[in-house]
């Protein structure tokens, strides 16, 4: 396994205190030379995505990302599939999976991963390059394992809360 994803998920195995979602998502986004990224994590009370973090996104999308529907836009239908959605090139999308102000980032090879412990859902990353690009086999099953770590994370310390 690349170095920094063993990076990433010992980072996140070794977090005992509050994360730091958005140098958890600098990490992921570095790692995986994008340019583009977001964080959501799921309230269970309103069955919505709620970002936690972000980079690269133009200041004026934000309102529309602070919270997703569970099946709306790639991070909502990655969370109603429990299946990463990815796409080569965002921009040429006909599909009607990316939302219209999605093309507003100007990235084109993105992918929305969903966070999943034992087939329950935690939340959502995405992250994106400004270029045509279809993430690898190796490359999606990192991105699921530190999906994986985060949901470890989140429900060890609601656990707590509760």
């Amino acid at each position: 396994m690349h170095t920094e994803i063993s990076s990433i998920l010992t980072s996140i195995q070794n977090t005992m205190a509050e994360i730091n979602w958005q140098q958890l998502l600098e990490s992921v986004v570095a790692a995986f030379d994008c340019s583009t990224g977001t964080m959501h994590t799921l309230d269970k009370s309103t069955n919505l995505l709620v970002l936690q973090a972000y980079q690269g996104i133009p200041p004026f999308l934000l309102p529309k990302m602070q919270t997703i529907p569970i099946g709306k836009g790639m991070a909502g239908i990655a969370a109603e599939r429990r299946k990463p959605v990815e796409m080569c090139n965002l921009q040429t999308d006909e599909s009607g999976v990316a939302r219209p102000a999605a093309k507003e980032t100007k990235v084109e090879g993105s992918i929305a991963v969903p966070m999943l412990l034992e087939g329950e859902l935690y939340g959502v990353f995405g992250i994106a390059k400004p270029v045509p690009y279809d993430f690898t086999e190796e490359e999606i099953s990192n991105l699921m394992k530190i999906g994986e770590e985060i949901s470890r994370y989140v429900r060890a310390n609601s656990a707590q809360v509760s």
